[in-house]
């Protein structure tokens, strides 16, 4: 689960890969099963095959996909699923890999890049091994690794630390309770709002860029909803904000921050993407 979860981006395709895997261990002959000496590096290079094709028909599936695609936010109690809290050291698998913008800039790379990237960069898996799951030769697999971390440092580069996102998250529900100039003190001139309501429920089609806009946005969410209720949560391994209209979450919130403003806001309203938050 914490490969399928990282190479996909949603427990629901997660889970059906790991099933998958399974299904293919268990068809094995019982011979060549109990020759296998690691079944984990087994499974594990099965995964990361399955991956590979749900990858490249997930492409095509999202160009249709009504408004904006985010990935599937990830609350800190559990990697995926039905897989409980993590406990130590399986802790240190709760890496950078599953933040919702190291997420995102995965979504744009190609299958294989982010193949080969998760795997060696976050499960150590040999090059030989990821070029057999790929199809491509070790110097490819090693290129397109180099791709897509090169890709991921320039997104860290931009990053603030935890903390300071802790504080915008603080300031942000601080400002929420009073008017609204609060909340546009926080906001970055360039913030941009990307909301993913899959069809589902009502999200803005396009991105929502500039402060002016971005406050008339959040404006109107508020409008809508006067028994919008925002709480701190951690979103992906990162402070965040979960909404609530009395008992039903409306959405979950990925907050990033530079230069001590607010620079992006994630929210993820699409209910199918919000299961492991019930």
């Amino acid at each position: 689960m914490n490969v399928a979860v990282r190479l996909l981006g949603t427990s629901a395709d997660a889970e059906d890969a790991v099933q998958e895997a399974f299904v293919r261990w268990y068809r094995l002959p019982d011979a060549e099963r109990q020759a296998i000496d690691v079944p984990v590096a087994w499974l594990t290079t099965v995964v990361g095959r399955v991956c590979l094709d749900v990858l490249g028909s997930a492409r095509a599936r999202r160009e249709s996909y009504v408004g904006q695609w985010l990935p599937e936010p990830l609350p800190r109690t559990t990697v995926a699923g039905s897989v409980p809290a993590l406990e130590p050291p399986d802790q240190v698998l709760w890496d950078e890999s599953v933040h919702t913008a190291v997420q995102v800039v995965l979504d744009a790379l190609t299958p294989a890049a982010r193949v080969s990237y998760v795997l060696h960069d976050v499960f150590a898996v040999p090059f030989d091994e990821i070029a057999s799951i790929t199809g491509s030769s070790v110097e490819a697999a090693r290129r397109l690794a180099s791709t897509a971390r090169r890709d991921i440092r320039e997104r860290r580069r931009r990053e603030s630390s935890p903390d300071e996102r802790r504080v915008l998250v603080g300031a942000l529900l601080t400002a929420r309770t009073g008017d609204l100039d609060g909340l546009a003190a926080l906001l970055a001139r360039d913030v941009v709002a990307i909301s993913d309501g899959g069809g589902r429920v009502s999200a803005a089609r396009n991105p929502v860029r500039g402060a002016d806009r971005v406050l008339r946005f959040l404006a109107g969410i508020m409008a809508k909803r006067p028994g919008l209720e925002l709480t701190a949560g951690e979103v992906s391994g990162l402070p965040g904000i979960v909404m609530h209209d009395g008992d039903v979450l409306i959405g979950v919130v990925t907050v990033e921050v530079a230069g001590g403003l607010v620079s992006e806001l994630l929210l993820v309203l699409n209910p199918d993407k919000l299961g492991l938050w019930v």
